[in-house]
């Protein structure tokens, strides 16, 4: 059996995607930004998914810009926000220690620049406290930036409130909403938001094509200059066939979201239970408060790695966390962040469901994993320490 259970790390390209790019690259194939009408055609494919891409998160059309990707659009909502903060004297930056590195980089760099940054804990549950947020507003502070969804162990933040917060603060709320976009419904003026980053390789869209929501009255800082192209925000010459393909993507999973959601809890559920049948192993992040898919676990005297190379030799594609952290050898930071130690962290595995996973698929999954970390745990020095008492079971 073939099981694909890394969706939290890419996804397969929806038919409608596809369906939708070919006329881009066979026939629509001008630049848009051409006056003839040959490029006006694509003008038109591109202004119609802008159309697309923002009614599924309850936004304007002129509020979305395209980029290559949920890193690119962080870094510029960041890098806007703060240069908006700098403006009015205001230099500090809240944030919280599990987010994307493409949060966590960006803001190491604004530090360099002079701005004070504050992470906030999420707790073993992984999720952030809003008073703790509101505690840590000053009268300098310009942007808070919370994802909506964790990407390694797929908590889901009390986003809604947080903006509320924000407002009352006058304060810029940017969320990175790359892994909650393609499972939870986003309205971006009820939920207060006012930045979202969003990438299309989670919702079945092509790869190296994302968007950026900025509301209206929020000027973006250009991270890339040369041309007109997005409002004079984003020069280079526009994907349209991605862009096209992204927006026939999100239109086709919003319009299944509910009834994917009904699918996967059950499912995912039904994983955690299995997997928690393991002795000293522990569910990473809330229960119930997360992504209908995720399931992330930790599992004592293993080393993550290993878990994932003998997983793959049965069929199963997992990870151990963020994609684009995987050649480190460095525990999770997202693990370290909710408590785990440094030892039990390197033991991860994360199991994320696609929406054609089948209880078939999950029973094999958990019979797979039992018997992978036995063995694991069979010649591991470790193990044995742990088991004869020299070392206490931390799980």
């Amino acid at each position: 059996m073939k099981i694909y259970a890394d969706n939290a790390a890419t996804t397969k390209m929806s038919r409608a995607a596809l369906d939708a790019m070919i006329p881009c690259l066979e026939e629509q194939y001008g630049n848009p930004s051409s006056l003839y009408s040959f490029g006006q055609r694509a003008k038109e494919a591109l202004e119609l998914a802008r159309q697309d891409v923002a009614a599924v998160i309850k936004a304007s059309p002129k509020e979305i810009t395209f980029t290559s990707g949920g890193s690119e659009a962080d870094n510029q909502a960041l890098r806007s926000a703060a240069a908006l903060g700098k403006k009015n004297g205001k230099t500090h930056i809240i944030s919280t220690a599990f987010e994307h590195h493409a949060i966590l980089h960006t803001l190491k760099a604004l530090e360099k620049e002079g701005f004070e940054v504050t992470l906030l804990p999420v707790h073993e549950n992984g999720i952030v406290r809003v008073d703790e947020l509101e505690a840590a507003i000053r009268d300098d502070t310009c942007l808070v930036s919370v994802m909506f969804a964790n990407n390694e162990i797929g908590t889901i933040q009390p986003i809604r409130e947080i903006g509320a917060v924000c407002r009352a603060h006058g304060i810029l709320f940017h969320t990175d909403a790359v892994q909650a976009v393609p499972h939870l419904p986003i309205d971006v003026e009820t939920d207060n938001i006012d930045l979202l980053s969003s990438s299309a390789h989670k919702f079945h869209g092509p790869k190296g094509v994302g968007f950026l929501y900025a509301r209206k009255g929020v000027r973006l800082t250009n991270l890339i200059e040369g041309g007109a192209q997005e409002r004079g925000k984003r020069a280079g010459t526009e994907n349209v066939p991605g862009i096209v393909g992204m927006a026939a993507a999100l239109k086709d999973t919003a319009a299944h979201m509910e009834a994917d959601t009904a699918h996967l809890i059950p499912l995912r559920d039904r994983l955690i239970a299995g997997l928690r049948e393991i002795p000293h192993s522990a569910l990473n992040g809330d229960e119930k408060q997360r992504l209908p898919g995720n399931v992330n676990f930790c599992f004592e005297g293993i080393e993550g790695e290993s878990l994932l190379l003998l997983l793959d030799d049965r069929g199963i594609c997992a990870s151990s966390g963020s994609a684009c952290t995987s050649g480190s050898l460095d525990p999770s930071h997202v693990l370290l962040a909710i408590g785990r130690v440094h030892d039990v962290a390197h033991g991860s595995l994360r199991l994320t469901l696609g929406e054609d996973a089948t209880e078939e698929e999950v029973d094999y999954m958990i019979q797979n994993v039992k018997e992978v970390v036995s063995y694991l745990r069979g010649f591991s020095p470790v193990w044995r320490d742990l088991e004869s008492g020299k070392t206490p079971h931390i799980l």
